[in-house]
């Protein structure tokens, strides 16, 4: 595999793509293998590991291992802090979180993680983390404050910092478990102004849902909780099958 940015760019030119979180706390070593190769099975791009706070080098070692023998897409560590980086994956998201008010999280704590990833070789994809309302625990946990659901102008300012920073993607987050994802007219809008990818998470349950975001200009969509609570059934399905057809396959 080529440089792992480089091989999502290749892919995108072809159409919109899936990535798949699984958290290697909730699902570790095998059972996150298992996930994996279903949800590649049925067209994913590529599985994002991370999810939980305090998740060990160790166990995302394992988690980055397994995966990577069972699936052939780029294997991706979504990270919490430093604690979670291992040389095993293909790649780590390098992300600020934007809109926080802790100044760790939005460079600080990069600033201490980066002569580790230098060290380990590990690609990283610089990344800006926007949370949108309602945030979930993410929002509470990174000290967010949240981009309302009616301020896609908001959205809009931040991205485009992000990309004039030199930033390669943008992530618009509703988190984890969100009741409903990021409003359309805020990715319509995002996505009109920038010149990078975008991506979408939080709140994706159904075929309905990922039919609207892609509509809109989503490039990337991520989900994870459908996959814990449901595991690859109707709703990831109808996810993918949202993708494929925005792909025009």
């Amino acid at each position: 595999m080529g440089r792992v940015a480089d091989v999502l760019a290749e892919r995108l030119r072809s159409g919109p793509l899936h990535f798949t979180l699984i958290d290697p706390d909730k699902s570790p070593g095998e059972k996150a293998a298992a996930i994996a190769a279903g949800a590649v099975a049925l067209g994913s791009d590529a599985i994002l590991l991370g999810g939980s706070t305090g998740i060990s080098r160790e166990k995302m070692a394992a988690a980055a291992r397994a995966v990577k023998s069972a699936v052939p897409v780029p294997t991706i560590i979504f990270p919490e802090g430093p604690s979670s980086i291992t040389e095993v994956a293909d790649a780590v998201l390098f992300m600020s979180l934007l809109n926080s008010r802790r100044l760790d999280l939005v460079i600080r704590v990069h600033a201490r993680t980066a002569p580790l990833i230098r060290k380990l070789g590990l690609e990283t994809i610089a990344l800006g983390y926007l949370v949108i309302a309602p945030g979930m625990r993410v929002g509470e946990v990174g000290e967010v404050d949240v981009v309302p659901r009616d301020a896609p102008e908001v959205a809009v300012g931040y991205a485009l910092a992000a990309e004039l920073l030199g930033m390669r993607m943008v992530y618009l987050e509703a988190g984890s478990g969100a009741p409903s994802p990021v409003p359309a007219e805020m990715v319509h809008q995002v996505r009109t102004a920038l010149g990078i990818p975008l991506i979408v998470g939080g709140g994706i349950r159904t075929g309905a849902d990922a039919r609207t975001l892609l509509d809109a200009g989503a490039q990337v969509l991520v989900t994870g909780t459908v996959t814990e609570e449901e595991g690859l059934g109707e709703g990831f399905r109808g996810i993918l099958s949202e993708v494929r057809r925005a792909r025009g396959g």
